[in-house]
């Protein structure tokens, strides 16, 4: 966990400016009480595609890479993700998602992968994330192997803001009963940047807290580690596909190689047939 640096503070400034701009005269955390459901999930099908894809966000996330340490030839990034968890179950599914306990590599996630987590507003343990250290090592039975990444995002990714009271979307889930209690909270401040592997088991904590949460996040590999399969083991992924196709270098906003991300494809099939 790091404390928030002037690229991060900028980035959360920025995000700000657009959820501030969509909200209007409500307070975005708090906007809930007084707003039909349906009128949010409509906001934020809205809002989140806007951040996601504002070239702002390129500019600003290679230059927190940069003050991190990272060398922008050799780390490439999905683009950012703006997260919404919305207090007492008021909106779980769809474009505000409650994730249940998962790793990424269950959704086609290479094993190098590293998630990057900042929130834009002050959090607290009862609306941040949390991770499952017992987990970690540790197989869970689970549905990926009926997870084809290609088909997510042809199909279920495009009609999130579609599922306002239940989601149908088949998803990667554990099917078996886990222990959840004994989890890790962590609560970095606004602008405060939460690194893990993708292949940590983790899941979106049931937010208590009175107020919507905001954050960002987005995932970073080093091609070095593509290429030799530098990773973290395999423990329980089945799934078919891969998401590198959605990395960009840091440094000249080029696609990984394609040869790369069909080898990966090649090798994720060749496991399950």
């Amino acid at each position: 966990m790091y404390s928030a640096t002037p690229s991060s503070t900028k980035l959360i400034e920025f995000a700000r400016e657009l959820i501030e701009e969509a909200f209007g005269d409500r307070d975005p955390q708090t906007a809930q009480f007084d707003m039909p459901v349906e009128e949010f999930a409509a906001l934020l099908a809205e809002l989140k595609p806007r951040f996601i894809h504002h070239p702002t966000c390129k500019k600003l996330l290679p230059l927190l890479m940069e003050e991190l340490g990272m060398s922008l030839g050799d780390t490439y990034f999905d683009v950012p993700r703006l997260r919404t968890s919305t207090s007492d179950h008021y909106l779980d599914s769809g474009i505000s998602y409650a994730y249940h306990a998962h790793r990424d590599c269950w959704y086609a996630a290479p094993f190098c992968q590293v998630n990057w987590w900042i929130p834009i507003y002050e959090v607290v343990p009862e609306n941040v994330f949390a991770l499952h250290p017992q987990y970690f090592d540790r197989p869970v039975r689970n549905g990926s192997g009926r997870y084809d990444y290609a088909d997510w995002t042809a199909v279920s990714r495009p009609t999130a803001a579609q599922h306002i009271y239940t989601d149908t979307r088949e998803q990667p889930k554990p099917e078996e009963e886990l222990d959840l209690v004994s989890d890790l909270r962590l609560v970095p401040e606004p602008g405060g940047i939460l690194l893990f592997s993708g292949a940590q088991l983790h899941s979106t904590v049931a937010n208590t807290s009175g107020r919507t949460r905001f954050s960002i996040d987005f995932r970073t590999v080093h091609i070095d580690d593509v290429r030799s399969r530098a990773a973290a083991p395999n423990v329980d992924a089945t799934c078919k596909g891969t998401t590198l196709r959605d990395f960009y270098q840091a440094a000249g906003l080029e696609r990984i190689p394609e040869e790369l991300a069909a080898a990966y494809e090649a090798e994720a099939l060749a496991k399950i047939t």
